[in-house]
């Protein structure tokens, strides 16, 4: 999604935190590589104790964890530039009573667009069954980066767009599109099964 511009709370500052400031950044490096930068979330019991010892709100410090965690979220963003042209892709796959399927992908100087179409019949469904919703997430191998950056949907059908940077090849044959569903709210737990899309 796309990020609202963050701008300074204040003009105020206290020269005096400097130090200390640089010496969180510097341990939020330290705990970055101590885990080979997959240091987790701590167990609510640790930012209990944290919070007690330190005399700190505890919903702080969950959002500076929670805000660490989600580092990725963070990285600066690719936005498209100089279209290109679309692609012609028209690849599907059937998953339980799910159709998925991407039409085209959208092609810039500086990266791709990739749409995910999913579609179903609601017809049986019960009020609350069609407003569960989950949230999707492109994976295609190391060399690209992708991002969610919105999606739309209503009554038996939903899209999801993604950028990939760099851009995909003109040929994309043979890359594997895989899309892995999760809850809302979002964890590092998946749904069900990966839909995987091959080019």
């Amino acid at each position: 999604m796309k990020r609202i511009k963050f701008n300074r709370p204040t003009n105020h500052y206290d020269e005096r935190a400097k130090q200390i400031d640089e010496k969180i950044c510097e341990l939020i490096r330290e705990r970055k590589k101590v885990s080979e930068n997959n240091p987790g979330y701590p167990p609510f019991e640790y930012i209990s104790e944290w919070a007690e010892k330190f005399d700190l709100y505890e919903d702080l410090l969950k959002s500076i964890f929670g805000s660490m965690y989600n580092e990725k979220g963070y990285k600066p963003m690719v936005e498209p530039e100089g279209f290109l042209r679309n692609l012609p892709i028209l690849k599907s796959v059937e998953v339980g009573n799910r159709f998925f399927s991407i039409i085209y992908i959208r092609q810039y100087s500086n990266c791709s667009v990739v749409n995910l179409n999913i579609d179903w019949d609601n017809s049986g469904d019960s009020i609350e069954h069609r407003f569960e919703h989950t949230h999707f997430e492109l994976f295609i191998n190391q060399h690209y980066e992708c991002r969610f950056t919105g999606g739309t949907g209503g009554d038996g059908h939903t899209n999801y767009s993604f950028i990939v940077s760099p851009p995909l090849p003109d040929n994309v044959s043979g890359i594997e599109l895989i899309f892995k569903e999760y809850t809302i709210p979002i964890t590092d737990t998946t749904v069900g099964q990966d839909i995987i899309i091959q080019l």
